[in-house]
């Protein structure tokens, strides 16, 4: 058996990976001139299957993406063909769970604000007169609360999309005590916990289907997008489903940027449709310099780096060389795509 590397990895990888093949001659090749020169006679590729390699490719059987997201690696003729393809979906979905509630507190404890005040070394409570500084007085005083404060459970949060990042981003509401919507297109397929906090309560979470989107929105007070890019999801949120949320509401992006329309996004946030928004990921990449949500203060803007961690490099070559090792020994590969669905 043969497996073939296109674009080429660094030595110390490559050493992993041809301990993981075994007996499986391993290819690190160049340029796309030597892969389409190699793949002819490959079983397997990691990297990216261009058109031009699958032609060339006369018994490919397995094809393992190095990223998670499907949009940009199928065309209509790797869909049509007999590769399998995998890819690293699993490997970020606690990082980003994480990114997700960075966004969720700094809006529930109005951090985006005191630190733009931080800036101006401005100390004001909010929902307080200015000429009424908060602290801890005498004896017997009340101490002073902000009032714009949002107590996470008393929130519900809605999820779009409960893949390993939904599932997690889910799993860290119910554990802040919030109820916990998702919405996905396989309810039965979804893994994070449903039960409630004790029998006789009110339930913690529910699954809907996409269908019942205008049934969850109007409900949530934080909205989480963690869907992939698929036909279904292009321009999912725009004005009329965004109108459908609470005007208190948040809207939260950390799944693919064509999911929301960035214009009726825009437009939404300065007709206060929505509380405000966080946002990792954006229909046009890099946001452009002169775009308003640059300066609105209701807008938390992250570069494209929910998945930002040490750890993601270590799984991802786990992921790639357990693979390896299930196609050498003839086992069930992780992370196989529906390729018809992108999922």
């Amino acid at each position: 058996m043969k497996l073939v590397i296109s674009p080429p990895v660094a030595d110390a990888r490559l050493a992993k990976i041809r301990a993981a093949a075994g007996p499986m001659l391993v290819v690190n090749t160049r340029d796309e001139d030597h892969a389409a020169a190699e793949i002819v006679d490959a079983d397997a590729l990691f990297g990216y299957l261009t058109p031009r390699l699958l032609k060339a490719a006369a018994k490919l059987r397995w094809a393992q993406s190095p990223t998670a997201s499907m949009e940009k690696y199928l065309y209509p003729d790797l869909v049509a063909s007999k590769v399998i393809v995998t890819n690293m979906r699993g490997i970020f979905s606690d990082v980003i769970a994480d990114h997700v509630f960075g966004y969720i507190l700094m809006f529930a404890k109005n951090f985006h604000i005191y630190l733009r005040q931080q800036m101006q070394a401005k100390w004001r409570m909010l929902g307080r007169p200015d000429n009424e500084l908060p602290g801890y007085g005498g004896p017997g005083e009340v101490h002073p609360s902000d009032c714009t404060a949002i107590t996470l459970a008393d929130c519900t949060l809605a999820v779009i999309g409960l893949g390993g990042i939904g599932a997690e981003t889910a799993r860290r509401g119910l554990a802040f005590g919030m109820r916990v919507f998702g919405v996905d297109p396989q309810p039965a397929a979804c893994g994070f916990a449903l039960a409630g906090r004790d029998a006789s309560a009110k339930p913690q979470a529910a699954i809907f289907r996409p269908d019942q989107l205008h049934e969850v929105l109007p409900q949530a007070d934080f909205v989480v997008i963690a869907a992939p890019h698929t036909p279904e999801t292009f321009k999912l949120f725009n004005r009329q489903r965004i109108r459908q949320m609470k005007k208190t509401a948040y809207l939260i992006n950390v799944g693919r940027g064509v999911i929301v329309d960035l214009a009726d996004l825009t437009a939404a946030l300065q007709a206060g449709e929505i509380a405000g928004a966080g946002l990792d990921v954006f229909e046009v990449e890099p946001l452009p310099s002169e775009h308003p949500m640059w300066r609105m203060e209701n807008v938390i803007i992250t570069p494209h780096c929910a998945a930002a961690s040490p750890r993601v490099p270590e799984r991802h070559l786990a992921t790639l060389l357990e693979n390896i090792r299930r196609f050498v020994a003839g086992q069930p590969l992780m992370n196989v795509v529906d390729k018809n669905t992108w999922c």
